[in-house]
């Protein structure tokens, strides 16, 4: 099936209208036997095909220059002597080879720009693209996760940005959209939340159009760069990187040799390249809250700003590494279905909801996503999670025989399950705090090792999209393990037939500037934080 954009105009982010047999297709038949006017299609840049493959040419051209590197002391000697006396001609042959391929480059990139169209309708986001293997990609609003404006270096030099849905598929079903100028991305972004929101907004080149603006939003949270810096140095990542290189040079020292530095250097560039991207990826880090969700902006040499909507993430984690306790700093992470496979066990931006702040900044994270805890004393049940161990606040522990399997952190393993959200505590050199909303339950299981089932004991488990953030309850009493599980799945059953509807807006109202969270310490207790 081809699609054929009919009398396009070629400048960016132009509307693309439909004609003959193509209206046929992007349009639906109403009732009385007409056609209903379809998506509207509209082009990125020019420059994108270029932004998109400089990845992979620097790529190319690195391994090419390893690759002659690596065989010059093999050359033979006529060889060279074969080149010095043709200089002229082998400069020809290159200037020819480098002409040749910017024209097939530039060739290419044309026909790809061509082939690129995105539209945003009443039920999807399509982006349609590949000249010898053709690509449609739908991303239906009602599953969309959450939405990022993305601008790389590259991209923020020549002012264009990406726009990313993140939809409940995973990666492989994202649609990215880019790249266009900064302000249509922006007013893309708008477009989009507001669609998927249920708000009636016209397309491009119909009556009442018009760039959509941004919901109002008030801002929530701001994290220094110095304390960005100051968590990434007291961090477990950091202190191991220090001590290896620390090492590396006392026995290169011994052994009057630098092999043992060689010999290790992959690994010291992925700990050095994973604590820079921490840095570069958090760097700036704000938060508001709008009616149309939670954003974030974060970034150095890439910006990115992202949009959660309402009831989109699925677990939330506290976590506090054992040098932060002195500062009383926490890091804030979540689990969304959008960002895919591809984040679990990684340091991925995209799924920190706070880098590193005090507790007050840490429970205002929380606050935007569960605003209600569910319970009536909030104060007891934060202060028993975040430090307290053993069975206070109406948390379920391990029981004592739990200690031949985990002498360390036993007591202080512990659940409570309130009337919004699961509770998960665990961890003693590395506190976490995981909070689970009932409705977001993907499913509940039960495991024993060999050990386990001599004891008595056994692991809950409620299992999350993939991501940083792990629910599980480790070493509780067998007998309590499977009430525990049954009551949980309850909950999670009602909790998901008493939630609303996917368009948030029609449920949601607009956040007045005196219901979101202030400053540490200030928070308004309707919020369940207090």
């Amino acid at each position: 099936m081809t699609l054929r954009p009919g009398d396009a105009a070629d400048e960016p982010g132009t509307a693309l209208s439909p004609t003959g047999a193509d209206a046929t297709l992007r349009g639906a038949s109403d009732p009385d036997g007409g056609t209903a006017p379809g998506p509207q299609w509209r082009r990125v840049h020019r420059i994108t095909p270029v932004l998109n493959a400089w990845k992979a040419v620097v790529a190319l051209l690195f391994f090419l220059v390893w690759q002659v590197t690596d065989q010059l002391d093999t050359l033979p000697t006529d060889l060279w002597q074969t080149m010095g006396r043709y200089r002229g001609v082998a400069l020809l042959v290159v200037l020819g080879l480098v002409v040749v391929v910017a024209a097939v480059a530039t060739l290419y990139s044309v026909l790809a720009w061509r082939r690129t169209l995105f539209a945003v309708g009443t039920e999807s986001v399509d982006l349609h693209t590949g000249i010898l293997f053709r690509q449609q990609r739908h991303a239906r609003l009602n599953r969309v996760q959450a939405v990022d404006v993305v601008q790389p270096l590259l991209g923020r030099l020549f002012g264009l940005a990406q726009v990313r849905v993140e939809t409940a598929g995973g990666g492989g079903s994202n649609v990215v959209i880019g790249y266009v100028p900064e302000a249509e991305a922006q007013s893309l972004r708008n477009e989009i939340m507001a669609r998927a929101a249920g708000v009636v907004v016209p397309a491009p080149g119909e009556v009442g159009a018009a760039p959509v603006a941004a919901a109002p939003e008030r801002a929530v949270l701001e994290v220094p760069a110095t304390r960005i810096i100051g968590g990434l140095l007291l961090s477990g990542g950091m202190i191991g990187f220090v001590l290896t290189v620390v090492g590396l040079v006392v026995a290169a020292v011994v052994v009057g040799s630098v092999a043992p530095v060689f010999g290790v250097l992959p690994a010291l560039l992925g700990s050095g390249g994973y604590l820079w991207s921490r840095f570069a990826g958090e760097f700036g880090f704000r938060s508001a809250l709008s009616p149309d969700g939670i954003r974030l902006r974060h970034g150095l040499l890439e910006t990115r700003t992202q949009t959660l909507p309402p009831g989109r993430v699925q677990a939330v984690e506290l976590s506090q590494a054992l040098l932060w306790r002195r500062r009383g700093w926490w890091r804030v992470q979540v689990n969304v279905a959008g960002y895919g496979a591809e984040t679990a066990g990684k340091n991925v931006v995209e799924t920190v909801l706070l880098p590193v702040g005090d507790r007050g900044e840490a429970l205002t994270s929380l606050w935007l996503v569960l605003p209600d805890l569910g319970v009536e004393d909030h104060r007891e049940l934060l202060d028993a999670a975040l430090g307290g161990a053993g069975g206070g606040a109406g948390f379920l522990t391990s029981p004592r025989r739990a200690r031949w399997v985990d002498p360390l952190t036993w007591r202080r393993t512990g659940l409570r399950i309130t009337g919004t959200a699961m509770v998960v505590r665990r961890g003693r050199l590395v506190r976490r705090v995981v909070v689970v909303p009932h409705e977001r339950t993907q499913s509940l299981a039960l495991s024993q090792g060999p050990l386990e089932r001599r004891l008595g004991l056994a692991d809950l488990h409620a299992h999350s999209v993939p991501g940083p953030v792990t629910p599980v309850v480790p070493h509780l009493d067998a007998e309590l393990a499977r009430d525990l599980l049954l009551e949980q799945a309850r909950r999670a059953r009602t909790a998901r037939a008493a939630e609303g509807p996917e368009e948030w807006m029609r449920r949601v109202a607009v956040p007045r500037p005196d219901d979101v969270p202030g400053p540490a310490g200030d928070r308004p207790t309707r919020t369940g934080l207090g």
